[in-house]
């Protein structure tokens, strides 16, 4: 059974950096998407940066481009998501996700959910 695992939020000023973990178990991840998603407070989930397991293409929503970076450790099965010149619109519960490889990767392409991490971007 696939488990997704997310560490690393919390609170940060304006400006800062933040690393995002992913601890992913349960099953072999080549022929899977994945990626992070994002939900503040009374706003709807919404996609942020995907990666395909198998060859590390990316892809990212056009609000973080140039500020986030996601990547993969194939040998550890982690996905990180470095977050750079944070801003307080990016304060969210940031989930890890996987599914099937389809791109644009969407809510409902996500078969697993991790448990949430929350960032907090003070002004």
């Amino acid at each position: 059974q696939v488990q997704l695992v997310e560490s690393g939020g919390g609170l940060v000023q304006a400006g800062d950096s933040l690393r995002l973990s992913c601890a992913a178990s349960g099953h072999t991840f080549n022929r899977f998407y994945m990626g992070w998603f994002r939900q503040a407070p009374g706003k709807e989930r919404e996609f942020v940066a995907g990666i395909r397991w198998s060859d590390g293409a990316t892809n990212y929503a056009d609000s973080v481009k140039g500020r986030f970076t996601i990547s993969r450790d194939n040998v550890g099965n982690m996905m990180y998501l470095q977050m750079n010149s944070l801003k307080p619109e990016d304060t969210a519960v940031y989930y890890c996700a996987a599914g099937a490889i389809v791109v644009p990767f969407r809510i409902k392409d996500a078969d697993y959910w991790g448990q949430g991490t929350q960032v907090t971007v003070s002004a």
